[in-house]
């Protein structure tokens, strides 16, 4: 019985030692191929984004400068009219009664100027000859410089009632384009009544209010861009005024910017505005090369030991998020190669290939 055992287990150990070749662990995977970032100091723009709002330099409000009723309309809204061009007759035949009345009061004034004259001339020959008196003669000078100033005056009342009379046909002060009209034929209106308003929207003025903060380091040179909803610039202009005062409630600054239209904007319209305050050489990474763990911020900095390229995490101090990168405070030093693709399959003493070497980062907008 024992010999059997003895056997068994002899037989266990042959069939072991005689069985097939045991497998070999694998082969560790080849080192990823990874994107590389040289880091080195880029132009970095402070900027600050607000709303701003578009008025025309030439934008008018269009009055009546007499009373009546509007006899005819020659407009519509949003027409393009010229400096000069006819806008509405308003009935104005009071005026017109008026001007009537101070033309003839200028015909009896002539006729009495006309009439003075003749008495002086015979005052004059009636003294010489020594058969008038010279108090006559001073009495009929006098009733000839009254009727000169009489008709003086009648001609002066009558330059008034034209020029009022001129009024009743209404002209467009400036060249653009009509708002709306919100008067019909009909209407009774006077001096205080709104026409229409004419807009030019060729050349257009930005105004934006700015923390004074900021408005006592705001450079003379400074630029304003005018942004679409998407961000993408339309306009770039220098700022040509900053007001001397804050305003009290507010504490903001208004500062102004002139453009000429090329965008199609409209007067009166609110814009995204951003005012550049300096430019700085600073670091930058991608956003997207970023990790964060429990709050802090790390990239994967990239060496080069015993030819092979390894990458280890390395805190970074992070300023300001611009459109794609962020400024680096602290922790990177020009020159260092950071990994920026892959990151969830990095690993401190990771091996990589680097398969492309990144050109630096463009300059950068902060908000």
């Amino acid at each position: 019985m024992k010999r059997l055992s003895v056997f068994v287990v002899v037989a266990a150990i042959c069939m072991g030692a005689c069985g097939p070749e045991q497998k070999a662990p694998p082969p560790p995977p080849p080192p990823k191929a990874v994107d590389v970032l040289t880091v080195v100091p880029t132009p970095v723009r402070d900027t600050g984004d607000y709303l701003g709002s578009l008025t025309s330099r030439q934008s008018v409000n269009v009055l009546p400068q007499v009373s009546g009723y509007v006899k005819k309309i020659y407009i519509r809204p949003g027409q393009k009219v010229r400096a000069g061009e006819v806008l509405m007759d308003i009935d104005a035949r009071d005026k017109a009664a008026v001007l009537d009345s101070s033309v003839a009061q200028e015909r009896s004034a002539a006729a009495r100027l006309e009439l003075a004259k003749q008495t002086v001339a015979r005052a004059e020959a009636l003294t010489a000859e020594g058969l008038g008196s010279t108090q006559e003669l001073e009495r009929a000078r006098a009733d000839l410089a009254a009727g000169e100033a009489a008709v003086a005056a009648a001609n002066a009342v009558i330059t008034q009632q034209q020029v009022a009379v001129g009024f009743a046909t209404v002209r467009a002060a400036v060249a653009g384009t009509v708002g709306e009209v919100p008067v019909r034929v009909g209407d009774a209106v006077s001096s205080t009544t709104w026409l229409t308003t004419i807009a030019q929207a060729a050349t257009l003025e930005l105004s934006v209010s700015i923390p004074s903060t900021r408005a006592r380091a705001l450079p003379a040179d400074s630029l304003v861009e005018i942004l679409d909803q998407n961000g993408v610039v339309l306009v770039t202009t220098p700022l040509f005024y900053t007001a001397p005062q804050t305003d009290p409630l507010t504490q903001l600054v208004v500062v102004k910017a002139v453009f000429e239209n090329t965008v199609n904007l409209r007067p009166g319209e609110l814009v995204r505005a951003r005012i550049v305050y300096g430019t700085a050489e600073a670091l930058q990474v991608p956003a997207l090369s970023v990790v964060r763990q429990s709050g802090q911020a790390f990239v994967f900095i990239v060496t080069d030991k015993d030819g092979k390229t390894t990458v280890a995490r390395q805190p970074v101090q992070l300023g300001k998020l611009g459109a794609h990168n962020y400024v680096v405070e602290s922790g990177l030093q020009p020159g260092d190669k950071i990994v920026v693709t892959s990151l969830q399959a990095m690993r401190d003493g990771a091996t990589i290939v680097a398969s492309n070497t990144a050109a630096p980062t463009p300059t950068t907008t902060t908000p």
